[in-house]
């Protein structure tokens, strides 16, 4: 029997609430409903993607697969965000007979995979192995793009932060509109919870409290 499992997280360590898995939930919900399929159980954890064993909720589903079984994600990110130990499960799960979906990477979905796989095996030497190596790039490339989205995030507000040290007349707290930048930061950071408020606040000069009140002010935005 196959059973569906579905599989949503986010990386932070402050400001936990369900607003956070709102994009993973309807994106589920509706691959769910179009799919007519019910998930036996979902999980859900504040975690990082950096690796899988720190992750409870993970490694709890982990030891409910059976060959066939299916686990569904948003996108490859909630998956992992490490481009090594990422492949290293993902092939792991495969070889398990266990399916994964990324709804908004099907490319990778194993479904797509394994059928390229199949179309390898049934090639001459030659053509197998170059298909076969073909496939394998396909999925290394898009983990460490992954990986590299967030380290290019990370670093461009530490590289904001260094630049807004340069700046003179601006006192913390005296912006009385949004930027368009402040916008995009916060966006990204609701999305990446490795990004620190800290690193938002000395960046744009702003106080904790006033930065809160832009992210509610973005979180309400985005809800509409």
């Amino acid at each position: 029997m196959c059973n569906y499992f579905s599989y949503k997280r986010i990386s932070t360590k402050e400001e936990r609430g369900m607003q956070k898995f709102n994009r993973q939930i309807a994106a589920i919900e509706k691959y769910a409903k179009e799919n007519d399929i019910e998930y036996v159980a979902e999980f859900q954890e504040d975690e990082s993607g950096k690796s899988f064993d720190n992750r409870k909720e993970w490694n709890r589903l982990e030891k409910l697969l059976q060959k066939g079984d299916t686990i569904v994600f948003k996108d490859i990110s909630r998956f992992t965000r490490e481009a090594e130990a990422g492949y290293k499960k993902y092939m792991e799960l495969l070889e398990r007979g266990i399916d994964l979906i990324f709804i908004d990477n099907q490319t990778v979905s194993t479904p797509y995979i394994k059928q390229l796989l199949n179309v390898a095996e049934k090639q001459n030497l030659v053509a197998k192995t170059s298909l076969e190596s073909t496939v394998k790039l396909l999925l290394i490339v898009e983990l460490d793009r992954v990986e590299q989205e967030r380290l290019i995030l990370i670093n461009r507000i530490k590289n904001g932060i260094e630049a807004s040290e340069k700046k003179q007349g601006r006192s913390k707290g005296t912006l009385d509109k949004m930027s368009d930048e402040l916008k995009e930061d916060i966006k990204n950071f609701l999305n990446d919870r490795s990004i620190k408020q800290i690193d938002l606040m000395k960046k744009h000069g702003i106080s904790r409290n006033t930065l809160k009140k832009y992210i509610e002010i973005v979180k309400c935005g985005q809800a509409v």
